[in-house]
């Protein structure tokens, strides 16, 4: 009986032959290839820098516009449900009343007055705070950052710039004036509503009208006329033609966080000695400002973007600083989550998130909502 030769490896072979160990490390090698360049991705650190922005800050917004979402498809089940008179209704979010932030304010003059947060709308005034805290802390970060209409007038703007190839920009001596056109729309209402008297302020608080007023603004954008429609198409078309348009002449919220941003401790600084005056951050900035003529960006129109940040060709050059210490962007992004998660657990452990209306009242004000006796008071 003969016995087959084993064929016997080469030292060669031995060589070439991957071990687990080797195998392991290339596997650690790829996934953190694969790891920095979502990182990269997410940093704005890819394609052409002059077209840049830190899709980290996309990321964020497009969740809080995804949350908005979802919130307007609950309350569009709650309000069907309503109508029906079908009970126990489903959860009507009291996220949606980040969208009532005139009831907001009303909600931090009355909590004044009465030493107590009112139980019809509380989440619209814990949404303001938020907001107003963010633009103490973090600049007008909820602008760029948190704000749907924002994230929606991004997109138009650069759907201008692909249409176009650029967005138009108002000429310096009339872009002043319309700027002001925002803090005149907030004068009025802060004077409509601190020259209200407690009793008054009360008394429209718990009003027919403002027990339903997030379905009223609902109904608004339902039964638009022709003016309506009208007016909507024009705003497009000009944050289309206009990078942020609305934002920059119109929104009286975002000149209210302007005006705490100035207390903001976080600011964009730019280091003189190593600046090329390539200007990429003035083409850049939403607000129009001339980052690269300042030593610190304060300005009450700066949004927080930090795009300025993403297109600069020279490694810290900007920073975005508080006091003397610098904020990496995962830093501020992360600082703007925590702000707002921070807000929304403080309500909801201390009572301060969800309104006391019960689903019968719900469904008896819903189905008489467009009666005259839910006309706004002032009316």
């Amino acid at each position: 009986m003969s016995v087959e030769p084993q064929p016997q490896s080469t030292p060669n072979e031995e060589v070439l032959r991957p071990r687990p160990v080797a195998i392991a490390a290339s596997r650690a090698v790829d996934a953190r290839g694969r790891v920095g360049e979502l990182a990269a991705w997410a940093l704005g650190r890819t394609g052409r820098k002059a077209d840049r922005s830190y899709r980290l800050r996309i990321l964020v917004q497009t969740f809080f516009t995804l949350t908005c979402v979802l919130l307007g498809i609950q309350v569009a089940s709650f309000y069907t449900a309503a109508q029906a008179g079908i009970t126990p209704l489903p959860h009507r979010p009291p996220g949606v009343e980040g969208f009532l932030p005139i009831s907001g304010l009303m909600g931090i003059l009355d909590w004044v007055y009465q030493g107590a947060l009112n139980t019809i709308h509380p989440a619209a005034t814990v949404l303001l705070l938020i907001a107003l805290a963010s633009a103490l802390l973090l600049r007008k970060s909820f602008c760029s950052w948190m704000c749907p209409v924002g994230f929606l007038s991004e997109g138009l703007a650069r759907l201008g710039r692909w249409f176009f190839g650029r967005n138009f920009r108002v000429w310096k001596w009339l872009d002043i004036p319309l700027r002001g056109l925002k803090y005149l729309v907030l004068a009025f209402f802060g004077w409509a509503v601190f020259t209200m008297s407690a009793e008054a302020l009360q008394g429209f608080i718990q009003s027919p009208y403002n027990r339903v007023a997030d379905i009223k603004m609902g109904l608004f954008f339902v039964d638009l006329g022709w003016v309506g429609i009208t007016v909507m198409v024009i705003l497009v078309l000009l944050a289309v033609l206009i990078q942020g348009a609305w934002c920059r002449y119109l929104c009286p919220y975002g000149a209210l966080l302007g005006l705490f941003s100035w207390l903001s401790p976080v600011k964009v600084r730019r280091e003189p000695r190593s600046c090329i005056d390539c200007n990429l951050c003035d083409r850049v900035c939403m607000a129009r400002l001339p980052v690269s003529k300042l030593r610190s960006v304060r300005s009450a129109e700066c949004i927080g973007c930090l795009d300025c940040l993403a297109v600069c060709p020279v490694e810290d050059t900007l920073s975005v600083q508080a006091g003397r210490r610098r904020l990496g962007v995962p830093g501020f992004a992360a600082a703007v989550m925590l702000l707002f998660l921070a807000g929304y657990l403080a309500a909801r452990a201390t009572g301060n998130w969800d309104n006391e209306i019960s689903d019968r009242e719900y469904v008896e004000r819903i189905q008489n909502v467009r009666s005259p006796d839910y006309a706004h008071p002032g009316s």
